[in-house]
């Protein structure tokens, strides 16, 4: 069943189309690749999708519903959800903490009355399963200043997991990790998507999208240029002389046990 539908997509500034004609889908259950260099309009993507910028033309649809128009918040309450390049965490509170920031989903009046009588309403249940799947429940007390970068990138994962989406957007989750980090948060994504989580991953490390995901949507300069499983985008000629080169990932990498 498909979850996403993108459907003719456009983002422009000043005239000038960061994102052109773009149409894909993400089916539930699934994890997908969005790939390409930089200023392919991967990042300019997925704000238009989480509302954050808005789309001159094309429609996109979450469970089947038309997002045009939908803002943000109301996006992340519908079960649309996403991660950022860099891993804003609040340094001065535990990783359990910060988990229990972003599940609190208050109204204004109900943050005026706990102002008079604070009280704590959310599933503790659902933070310890965000933990538990991204494999941080042994550091679930720590402060982000004591994770390594593997883990802290992991923690924003957990904290989007926190929020209870159908479909997280993950914006460059392996910028900054070694090769062993890389391969751990590639096991971790597909613990996440077994665990009833679609996933939409955007990253440079062909390593780890091509080895992790079932579908793929390369972009170049703003427009779709091949899509298809690993096996197809990897022997795709046009994708092999715009991005992959001689670094292709071999055939005998697959995807991480």
């Amino acid at each position: 069943m498909s979850l996403l539908d993108v459907e003719g997509l456009r983002v422009t500034f000043g005239g000038v189309a960061a994102v052109d004609d773009v149409s894909f889908t993400v089916d539930d259950g699934s994890l997908v690749g969005l790939i390409g260099p930089n200023g392919a309009g991967k990042t300019t993507c997925i704000e238009a999708l989480t509302g954050y910028l808005p789309q001159a033309t094309g429609q996109v649809r979450f469970l089947g519903r038309d997002l045009t128009g939908v803002a943000p918040h109301r996006r992340a309450q519908l079960g649309l959800a996403r991660t950022f390049q860099s891993v804003e965490l609040f340094d001065d509170l535990t990783v359990r903490e910060n988990l229990r920031a972003a599940a609190n989903r208050r109204t204004v009046w109900q943050s005026l009355r706990d102002l008079v009588a604070p009280r704590w309403h959310n599933d503790e249940s659902v933070i310890d399963r965000a933990l538990d799947v991204v494999g941080l429940a042994d550091a679930a007390d720590a402060l982000p200043t004591e994770l390594s970068q593997g883990q802290r990138k992991l923690a924003g994962v957990a904290r989007a997991l926190a929020c209870r989406p159908r479909l997280v957007l993950l914006d460059e989750p392996a910028a900054g990790l070694d090769a062993t980090e890389t391969l751990a948060l590639g096991r971790r994504l597909r613990d996440v998507v077994d665990d009833g989580v679609t996933i939409l991953l955007v990253d440079h490390d062909m390593g780890l999208v091509l080895g992790t995901c079932d579908q793929i949507v390369v972009l170049d300069f703003g427009r779709v240029l091949s899509t298809g499983t690993p096996d197809r985008v990897r022997r795709d000629e046009r994708v092999l002389a715009a991005y992959l080169g001689d670094d292709v990932v071999g055939p005998s990498e697959g995807r991480p046990s």
